[in-house]
Protein backbone atom coordinates (compact mmCIF):
# COMPACT_ATOMS: atom_id res chain seq x y z
CA UNK A 1 0.00 0.00 0.00
CA UNK A 2 1.28 3.41 -0.58
CA UNK A 3 0.65 6.48 1.59
CA UNK A 4 -1.17 8.97 1.02
CA UNK A 5 -0.24 11.57 -1.87
CA UNK A 6 -0.48 15.38 -2.52
CA UNK A 7 0.75 16.95 -5.39
CA UNK A 8 0.15 19.95 -7.17
CA UNK A 9 0.10 20.29 -10.60
CA UNK A 10 0.28 23.32 -13.43
CA UNK A 11 -2.32 23.25 -16.33
CA UNK A 12 0.33 21.98 -18.69
CA UNK A 13 0.46 18.05 -18.54
CA UNK A 14 4.19 17.93 -18.16
CA UNK A 15 5.01 21.56 -17.10
CA UNK A 16 6.31 23.06 -13.89
CA UNK A 17 4.72 20.85 -10.47
CA UNK A 18 5.25 22.49 -7.70
CA UNK A 19 7.70 20.06 -5.45
CA UNK A 20 7.07 19.33 -1.76
CA UNK A 21 10.27 20.97 -1.01
CA UNK A 22 9.57 24.01 -1.64
CA UNK A 23 11.11 24.14 -4.61
CA UNK A 24 10.22 24.08 -8.47
CA UNK A 25 11.61 21.62 -10.77
CA UNK A 26 10.40 19.76 -14.15
CA UNK A 27 8.82 16.87 -12.01
CA UNK A 28 6.51 14.21 -14.23
CA UNK A 29 3.29 13.21 -12.68
CA UNK A 30 3.97 10.02 -10.56
CA UNK A 31 0.19 9.74 -9.47
CA UNK A 32 -2.74 8.74 -11.41
CA UNK A 33 -5.29 11.11 -10.20
CA UNK A 34 -2.93 14.05 -10.95
CA UNK A 35 -3.20 13.38 -14.59
CA UNK A 36 -4.32 16.50 -17.13
CA UNK A 37 -7.38 16.39 -18.97
CA UNK A 38 -8.69 18.02 -21.67
CA UNK A 39 -11.81 17.85 -24.62
CA UNK A 40 -9.73 19.64 -27.05
CA UNK A 41 -5.94 18.16 -28.82
CA UNK A 42 -4.40 21.43 -28.78
CA UNK A 43 -4.54 21.47 -25.37
CA UNK A 44 -1.58 18.29 -25.44
CA UNK A 45 1.69 18.77 -26.64
CA UNK A 46 2.62 16.80 -29.83
CA UNK A 47 3.65 12.71 -28.84
CA UNK A 48 6.77 11.80 -28.01
CA UNK A 49 6.75 8.71 -27.03
CA UNK A 50 8.28 10.31 -23.78
CA UNK A 51 5.51 10.63 -21.78
CA UNK A 52 4.30 8.29 -18.71
CA UNK A 53 1.18 7.33 -20.69
CA UNK A 54 3.22 6.81 -23.89
CA UNK A 55 6.72 5.47 -23.02
CA UNK A 56 5.68 1.84 -23.77
CA UNK A 57 3.33 2.35 -26.81
CA UNK A 58 5.56 1.62 -30.75
CA UNK A 59 4.77 5.72 -31.15
CA UNK A 60 6.06 5.87 -34.55
CA UNK A 61 3.08 2.93 -35.38
CA UNK A 62 0.32 5.34 -34.06
CA UNK A 63 0.89 8.96 -35.15
CA UNK A 64 -1.29 9.68 -37.67
CA UNK A 65 -4.09 8.91 -34.72
CA UNK A 66 -2.67 11.01 -32.27
CA UNK A 67 -2.80 14.40 -33.62
CA UNK A 68 -3.36 14.03 -37.81
CA UNK A 69 -6.99 14.61 -39.71
CA UNK A 70 -9.70 11.76 -38.59
CA UNK A 71 -12.29 10.67 -40.32
CA UNK A 72 -15.21 11.52 -37.95
CA UNK A 73 -17.95 10.43 -39.97
CA UNK A 74 -20.49 7.39 -39.10
CA UNK A 75 -18.70 4.41 -38.79
CA UNK A 76 -20.00 1.94 -41.88
CA UNK A 77 -21.87 -0.53 -40.03
CA UNK A 78 -25.61 -2.14 -39.87
CA UNK A 79 -27.12 -1.03 -36.78
CA UNK A 80 -28.92 -3.58 -35.12
CA UNK A 81 -32.74 -3.73 -33.80
CA UNK A 82 -32.98 -4.69 -30.22
CA UNK A 83 -36.20 -4.56 -28.17
CA UNK A 84 -35.43 -2.80 -24.78
CA UNK A 85 -33.30 -0.55 -26.69
CA UNK A 86 -32.29 1.96 -28.67
CA UNK A 87 -29.93 2.00 -31.27
CA UNK A 88 -28.81 5.22 -33.11
CA UNK A 89 -26.45 7.66 -34.12
CA UNK A 90 -26.30 11.40 -32.34
CA UNK A 91 -25.16 15.05 -32.59
CA UNK A 92 -21.98 16.35 -30.92
CA UNK A 93 -24.49 18.81 -28.80
CA UNK A 94 -26.44 15.71 -27.49
CA UNK A 95 -26.21 15.93 -23.73
CA UNK A 96 -24.93 12.20 -23.04
CA UNK A 97 -21.54 13.15 -24.99
CA UNK A 98 -19.34 13.41 -21.81
CA UNK A 99 -20.81 12.40 -19.08
CA UNK A 100 -18.82 9.84 -18.21
CA UNK A 101 -15.42 11.28 -18.69
CA UNK A 102 -12.20 13.79 -20.23
CA UNK A 103 -9.03 12.41 -22.84
CA UNK A 104 -6.00 12.49 -20.67
CA UNK A 105 -3.75 11.74 -23.69
CA UNK A 106 -3.77 13.27 -26.96
CA UNK A 107 -4.84 10.49 -29.70
CA UNK A 108 -8.46 10.28 -27.22
CA UNK A 109 -8.62 14.14 -27.25
CA UNK A 110 -8.23 13.90 -30.80
CA UNK A 111 -11.20 10.98 -31.37
CA UNK A 112 -13.27 13.25 -29.31
CA UNK A 113 -12.01 16.72 -31.19
CA UNK A 114 -12.76 14.73 -34.83
CA UNK A 115 -16.06 13.07 -34.24
CA UNK A 116 -19.38 13.87 -36.28
CA UNK A 117 -21.67 11.92 -34.96
CA UNK A 118 -21.75 9.82 -32.04
CA UNK A 119 -23.01 6.30 -31.48
CA UNK A 120 -25.50 5.62 -28.65
CA UNK A 121 -27.13 2.78 -27.22
CA UNK A 122 -29.72 2.95 -24.10
CA UNK A 123 -30.93 0.24 -22.63
CA UNK A 124 -34.02 0.77 -20.88
CA UNK A 125 -35.78 -2.43 -19.72
CA UNK A 126 -35.66 -5.21 -16.91
CA UNK A 127 -35.52 -7.49 -18.79
CA UNK A 128 -31.56 -8.88 -20.00
CA UNK A 129 -31.07 -7.80 -23.55
CA UNK A 130 -27.79 -8.56 -25.29
CA UNK A 131 -26.75 -6.19 -28.25
CA UNK A 132 -23.68 -7.04 -30.59
CA UNK A 133 -22.19 -3.87 -32.85
CA UNK A 134 -20.26 -5.69 -35.78
CA UNK A 135 -17.63 -3.43 -36.69
CA UNK A 136 -15.58 -4.75 -40.04
CA UNK A 137 -14.52 -2.66 -43.15
CA UNK A 138 -13.21 0.57 -41.33
CA UNK A 139 -10.88 0.62 -44.09
CA UNK A 140 -6.99 1.51 -43.67
CA UNK A 141 -7.77 5.51 -43.49
CA UNK A 142 -7.50 7.15 -40.31
CA UNK A 143 -10.85 7.08 -38.37
CA UNK A 144 -12.31 8.88 -35.37
CA UNK A 145 -15.36 7.91 -33.29
CA UNK A 146 -17.58 7.51 -30.38
CA UNK A 147 -20.17 5.56 -28.22
CA UNK A 148 -22.09 5.91 -25.78
CA UNK A 149 -23.63 3.40 -23.91
CA UNK A 150 -26.17 3.85 -20.99
CA UNK A 151 -27.86 1.57 -18.88
CA UNK A 152 -30.95 3.02 -17.68
CA UNK A 153 -32.57 2.79 -13.82
CA UNK A 154 -32.15 -0.75 -13.16
CA UNK A 155 -31.92 -1.87 -16.51
CA UNK A 156 -30.02 -5.38 -17.36
CA UNK A 157 -28.17 -5.88 -20.38
CA UNK A 158 -24.99 -6.65 -22.21
CA UNK A 159 -23.24 -4.78 -25.31
CA UNK A 160 -20.53 -6.74 -27.17
CA UNK A 161 -18.23 -4.20 -29.69
CA UNK A 162 -17.01 -6.71 -32.13
CA UNK A 163 -13.75 -5.51 -34.07
CA UNK A 164 -12.34 -6.87 -37.30
CA UNK A 165 -10.74 -6.43 -40.82
CA UNK A 166 -8.67 -3.51 -41.43
CA UNK A 167 -8.97 -0.29 -39.27
CA UNK A 168 -6.66 2.27 -38.71
CA UNK A 169 -9.04 3.95 -35.60
CA UNK A 170 -8.75 5.97 -32.26
CA UNK A 171 -12.01 5.89 -30.56
CA UNK A 172 -13.73 6.91 -27.21
CA UNK A 173 -16.36 5.07 -25.69
CA UNK A 174 -18.60 6.51 -22.77
CA UNK A 175 -20.57 4.01 -20.49
CA UNK A 176 -23.20 5.43 -17.83
CA UNK A 177 -24.74 3.00 -15.25
CA UNK A 178 -27.83 4.38 -14.02
CA UNK A 179 -28.64 3.78 -10.19
CA UNK A 180 -29.24 -0.16 -9.61
CA UNK A 181 -28.01 -0.77 -13.66
CA UNK A 182 -26.36 -3.87 -14.38
CA UNK A 183 -24.36 -4.10 -17.23
CA UNK A 184 -21.89 -5.95 -19.45
CA UNK A 185 -19.65 -4.33 -22.08
CA UNK A 186 -17.41 -6.15 -24.09
CA UNK A 187 -15.22 -5.42 -26.28
CA UNK A 188 -13.60 -7.82 -28.82
CA UNK A 189 -10.23 -6.77 -31.14
CA UNK A 190 -10.01 -9.08 -33.70
CA UNK A 191 -8.38 -6.31 -36.44
CA UNK A 192 -6.31 -7.86 -39.09
CA UNK A 193 -2.55 -8.28 -38.97
CA UNK A 194 -1.85 -5.01 -40.18
CA UNK A 195 -4.98 -2.96 -37.62
CA UNK A 196 -4.43 -0.12 -35.55
CA UNK A 197 -6.57 0.71 -32.74
CA UNK A 198 -6.36 3.18 -30.16
CA UNK A 199 -9.37 2.87 -27.89
CA UNK A 200 -10.09 4.85 -24.34
CA UNK A 201 -13.21 3.76 -22.23
CA UNK A 202 -14.96 5.94 -19.52
CA UNK A 203 -17.52 4.53 -17.00
CA UNK A 204 -19.58 6.38 -14.72
CA UNK A 205 -20.94 3.62 -11.99
CA UNK A 206 -24.00 4.57 -10.30
CA UNK A 207 -25.39 3.86 -6.46
CA UNK A 208 -25.91 0.22 -6.33
CA UNK A 209 -24.68 -0.70 -10.44
CA UNK A 210 -22.73 -2.90 -11.45
CA UNK A 211 -20.52 -2.68 -14.22
CA UNK A 212 -18.74 -5.97 -15.63
CA UNK A 213 -16.19 -4.93 -18.13
CA UNK A 214 -14.30 -7.26 -20.64
CA UNK A 215 -11.35 -6.72 -23.00
CA UNK A 216 -10.41 -9.23 -25.65
CA UNK A 217 -7.55 -8.73 -28.05
CA UNK A 218 -6.02 -10.88 -30.65
CA UNK A 219 -5.53 -9.64 -33.79
CA UNK A 220 -4.17 -6.59 -35.00
CA UNK A 221 -0.34 -5.36 -35.29
CA UNK A 222 -1.31 -2.50 -32.18
CA UNK A 223 -4.01 -2.39 -30.26
CA UNK A 224 -4.22 0.15 -26.73
CA UNK A 225 -7.06 -0.58 -24.91
CA UNK A 226 -7.67 1.78 -21.76
CA UNK A 227 -10.76 1.67 -19.60
CA UNK A 228 -11.29 4.47 -16.76
CA UNK A 229 -14.18 3.62 -14.58
CA UNK A 230 -15.22 6.12 -11.57
CA UNK A 231 -17.31 4.90 -9.19
CA UNK A 232 -18.53 7.78 -7.91
CA UNK A 233 -22.16 6.39 -5.92
CA UNK A 234 -22.59 4.53 -2.77
CA UNK A 235 -22.89 0.30 -3.14
CA UNK A 236 -21.02 0.96 -7.25
CA UNK A 237 -19.21 -2.09 -8.08
CA UNK A 238 -16.96 -2.86 -11.31
CA UNK A 239 -15.54 -6.30 -12.55
CA UNK A 240 -12.75 -5.72 -15.07
CA UNK A 241 -11.82 -8.59 -17.14
CA UNK A 242 -8.73 -8.46 -20.14
CA UNK A 243 -7.31 -11.52 -21.84
CA UNK A 244 -5.03 -10.92 -24.66
CA UNK A 245 -2.94 -13.30 -26.86
CA UNK A 246 0.29 -11.20 -28.79
CA UNK A 247 1.91 -12.84 -31.37
CA UNK A 248 5.57 -12.20 -33.20
CA UNK A 249 5.51 -8.42 -33.83
CA UNK A 250 2.68 -7.28 -32.12
CA UNK A 251 1.92 -4.71 -29.52
CA UNK A 252 -1.50 -5.31 -27.20
CA UNK A 253 -1.57 -2.93 -24.49
CA UNK A 254 -4.00 -1.97 -21.66
CA UNK A 255 -4.14 1.12 -18.94
CA UNK A 256 -6.47 0.41 -16.35
CA UNK A 257 -7.95 3.17 -14.20
CA UNK A 258 -10.51 2.35 -10.85
CA UNK A 259 -11.45 5.58 -9.16
CA UNK A 260 -13.57 4.37 -5.95
CA UNK A 261 -14.82 8.02 -4.97
CA UNK A 262 -17.70 6.79 -3.07
CA UNK A 263 -18.38 4.58 -0.04
CA UNK A 264 -18.30 0.94 0.46
CA UNK A 265 -17.68 0.16 -3.48
CA UNK A 266 -15.90 -2.64 -5.00
CA UNK A 267 -13.55 -3.64 -7.58
CA UNK A 268 -12.16 -6.31 -9.23
CA UNK A 269 -9.81 -6.61 -11.47
CA UNK A 270 -8.07 -9.80 -13.52
CA UNK A 271 -6.16 -9.73 -16.89
CA UNK A 272 -4.49 -12.26 -18.29
CA UNK A 273 -2.54 -12.58 -21.71
CA UNK A 274 -0.29 -15.37 -23.41
CA UNK A 275 2.67 -14.46 -25.47
CA UNK A 276 4.76 -15.74 -28.25
CA UNK A 277 7.40 -14.89 -30.86
CA UNK A 278 10.02 -12.63 -31.54
CA UNK A 279 8.85 -8.82 -30.76
CA UNK A 280 5.76 -9.48 -29.25
CA UNK A 281 4.74 -7.34 -26.41
CA UNK A 282 2.15 -7.15 -23.80
CA UNK A 283 1.39 -3.98 -22.05
CA UNK A 284 -0.53 -3.59 -18.65
CA UNK A 285 -0.83 -0.59 -16.00
CA UNK A 286 -3.32 -0.74 -13.20
CA UNK A 287 -4.22 1.72 -11.20
CA UNK A 288 -6.49 1.94 -8.43
CA UNK A 289 -7.14 5.23 -6.68
CA UNK A 290 -9.21 4.84 -3.41
CA UNK A 291 -10.07 8.39 -2.08
CA UNK A 292 -10.64 10.16 1.13
CA UNK A 293 -14.32 9.99 0.44
CA UNK A 294 -14.22 6.10 -0.54
CA UNK A 295 -14.66 4.16 2.95
CA UNK A 296 -15.18 0.81 3.50
CA UNK A 297 -13.36 0.26 -0.27
CA UNK A 298 -12.85 -3.25 -1.31
CA UNK A 299 -10.87 -3.54 -4.15
CA UNK A 300 -8.11 -6.06 -5.95
CA UNK A 301 -5.99 -6.27 -8.84
CA UNK A 302 -3.77 -8.36 -10.77
CA UNK A 303 -2.15 -9.58 -13.78
CA UNK A 304 -0.79 -12.27 -15.00
CA UNK A 305 1.93 -13.27 -18.48
CA UNK A 306 2.65 -16.44 -20.01
CA UNK A 307 5.89 -16.00 -21.98
CA UNK A 308 5.63 -19.16 -24.59
CA UNK A 309 8.79 -18.22 -26.36
CA UNK A 310 12.05 -16.14 -26.04
CA UNK A 311 11.76 -12.74 -28.04
CA UNK A 312 8.74 -11.87 -26.07
CA UNK A 313 7.96 -8.83 -23.61
CA UNK A 314 5.48 -8.35 -21.10
CA UNK A 315 5.70 -5.57 -18.93
CA UNK A 316 3.05 -5.22 -16.04
CA UNK A 317 3.17 -2.47 -13.34
CA UNK A 318 0.47 -2.29 -10.29
CA UNK A 319 -0.39 0.59 -8.59
CA UNK A 320 -2.44 1.29 -5.62
CA UNK A 321 -2.74 4.55 -3.90
CA UNK A 322 -5.12 5.17 -1.06
CA UNK A 323 -5.99 8.08 0.78
CA UNK A 324 -8.15 6.63 3.66
CA UNK A 325 -7.68 3.94 6.40
CA UNK A 326 -11.29 2.75 6.55
CA UNK A 327 -11.26 0.15 3.71
CA UNK A 328 -12.75 -3.09 3.86
CA UNK A 329 -9.66 -4.21 1.65
CA UNK A 330 -7.27 -3.36 -1.37
CA UNK A 331 -4.21 -5.22 -2.91
CA UNK A 332 -2.39 -6.16 -6.10
CA UNK A 333 -0.35 -8.86 -7.62
CA UNK A 334 1.64 -9.51 -11.13
CA UNK A 335 3.59 -12.30 -12.06
CA UNK A 336 5.16 -13.04 -15.59
CA UNK A 337 6.63 -16.70 -16.29
CA UNK A 338 6.97 -19.42 -18.45
CA UNK A 339 5.47 -22.77 -18.45
CA UNK A 340 5.27 -24.74 -15.14
CA UNK A 341 7.52 -27.31 -15.94
CA UNK A 342 5.72 -29.43 -13.24
CA UNK A 343 2.35 -28.86 -15.07
CA UNK A 344 3.51 -29.98 -18.68
CA UNK A 345 5.63 -33.08 -16.66
CA UNK A 346 1.68 -34.32 -14.87
CA UNK A 347 -0.05 -33.91 -18.20
CA UNK A 348 3.13 -35.49 -19.95
CA UNK A 349 3.11 -38.50 -17.77
CA UNK A 350 -0.45 -39.65 -18.43
CA UNK A 351 0.04 -39.99 -22.03
CA UNK A 352 -0.35 -36.52 -23.28
CA UNK A 353 1.89 -35.27 -26.45
CA UNK A 354 4.28 -32.16 -25.21
CA UNK A 355 2.82 -29.82 -27.88
CA UNK A 356 -0.83 -30.87 -27.10
CA UNK A 357 0.05 -30.56 -23.11
CA UNK A 358 1.44 -27.09 -23.76
CA UNK A 359 -1.53 -26.11 -25.87
CA UNK A 360 -3.77 -27.57 -22.66
CA UNK A 361 -1.92 -25.06 -20.41
CA UNK A 362 -2.67 -22.24 -22.52
CA UNK A 363 -6.03 -22.65 -23.10
CA UNK A 364 -6.77 -23.62 -19.37
CA UNK A 365 -4.58 -20.00 -18.44
CA UNK A 366 -6.68 -17.79 -20.15
CA UNK A 367 -10.23 -19.49 -20.08
CA UNK A 368 -10.79 -18.43 -16.64
CA UNK A 369 -11.44 -14.74 -18.46
CA UNK A 370 -13.29 -15.63 -21.17
CA UNK A 371 -15.72 -17.75 -19.20
CA UNK A 372 -16.58 -14.67 -17.53
CA UNK A 373 -18.24 -12.79 -20.92
CA UNK A 374 -21.39 -15.09 -20.14
CA UNK A 375 -22.16 -15.94 -23.81
CA UNK A 376 -21.35 -19.39 -25.01
CA UNK A 377 -21.22 -18.36 -28.57
CA UNK A 378 -18.75 -15.99 -28.17
CA UNK A 379 -16.63 -18.01 -25.97
CA UNK A 380 -16.49 -21.25 -28.16
CA UNK A 381 -15.48 -18.57 -30.74
CA UNK A 382 -12.68 -16.83 -28.64
CA UNK A 383 -11.48 -20.35 -27.76
CA UNK A 384 -11.41 -21.10 -31.64
CA UNK A 385 -9.33 -18.52 -32.02
CA UNK A 386 -6.28 -18.70 -29.69
CA UNK A 387 -6.21 -22.65 -30.40
CA UNK A 388 -5.82 -21.72 -34.09
CA UNK A 389 -3.01 -19.19 -32.60
CA UNK A 390 -1.13 -22.19 -30.66
CA UNK A 391 -1.71 -24.51 -33.44
CA UNK A 392 -0.20 -22.31 -36.21
CA UNK A 393 3.10 -20.87 -34.61
CA UNK A 394 4.25 -23.71 -33.02
CA UNK A 395 7.50 -23.10 -35.28
CA UNK A 396 8.24 -20.16 -33.43
CA UNK A 397 9.03 -22.19 -30.16
CA UNK A 398 13.08 -23.00 -29.05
Amino acid sequence: MSAPVTVTTSSAPDGPKAHSDGGWALVPVQVRSARFSSFEVGDFDAVTGQELEWKRTPIAKVLPLTGGDLDGSELPITLPSVEGATIEWIDRSDARIGSAGKPEERASANAWSGFEKALAVTIGGETPVTIAIDRSGLGTAPRGAHTVITAKHHSRGTVVLDGSGDALLSENVEIVLEEGAELTVVSVQEWNRGGIHLASHFAEVGRDARLKHVVVSLGGEVVRLNPSVHLSAEGGEVELYGVYFADAGQHLEQQVFVNHDAPNTRSRVSYKGALQGIGAHTVWVGDVLIRPTASGTDSYEQNRNLLLTDGARADSVPNLEIETGDIAGAGHASASGRFDDEQLFYLQARGIAEEDARRLVVRGFLAEIIQKIGSPELETRLHDKIEAELTGNEENRP
